[in-house]
């Protein structure tokens, strides 16, 4: 007898405990991270919240909330930071943020991390993302700056440097540094 596997649905991802994504029928699990990475996510987040208040518009998001995406093979993103427009409630964000952060953890270096990296920038540009932000906090080019309509060729930002995110957030600005502090 053959036993066959049946896919993980959205339901079956609110019962998660902590950070999960949905992706090819399967919970992936993200495992807790250090305090370098939490420290530089909830910096982003901490910026994002003050545009939002100075925009007026959008809603900042921190770590560990789930965005709903109906693509084939992805059915959700939680990133470690990012910027939404549109209605926000209690359960999962309905659609992708307009801008994404990723941070990298210890595992996302070496050519296959890049190559699931790239995978999911794609697929966060598949669901309508404009910018996702790779964040590398050990290597010298600090934020890659992706944008949807040149994916694949990024905008480096280093140390002594105020990186962005346009189109999505218009005349939002960070200093690299503060990742760091």
């Amino acid at each position: 007898m053959r036993n066959i596997k049946t896919p993980a649905t959205i339901e079956d991802l609110y019962k998660v405990e902590g950070k999960a994504e949905l992706v090819d029928g399967e919970i992936i699990t993200m495992s807790p991270s250090g305090p370098m990475h939490g420290r530089a996510a909830a910096r982003v987040f901490l910026n994002l919240l003050t545009y939002e208040a100075a925009a007026g518009w959008g809603h900042a998001v921190p770590d560990n909330v789930g965005f709903v995406v109906n693509l084939p093979r992805r059915k959700s993103f939680s990133p470690d930071a990012g910027y939404y427009v549109g209605e926000v409630g209690m359960g999962f964000v309905d659609g992708a943020p307009i801008f994404a952060v990723e941070v990298r953890s210890e595992d996302d270096y070496g050519p296959a991390a890049e190559r699931r990296m790239a995978a999911k920038r794609a697929d966060y540009f598949a669901a309508g993302t404009q910018v996702v932000w790779d964040v590398d906090l050990l290597g010298d080019d600090t934020v890659r700056v992706y944008r949807a309509d040149n994916p694949t060729e990024p905008t480096v930002y280093r140390r002594g440097e105020e990186a962005e995110a346009e189109p999505a957030l218009p005349g939002w600005r960070m200093q690299v540094d503060d990742l760091f502090r």
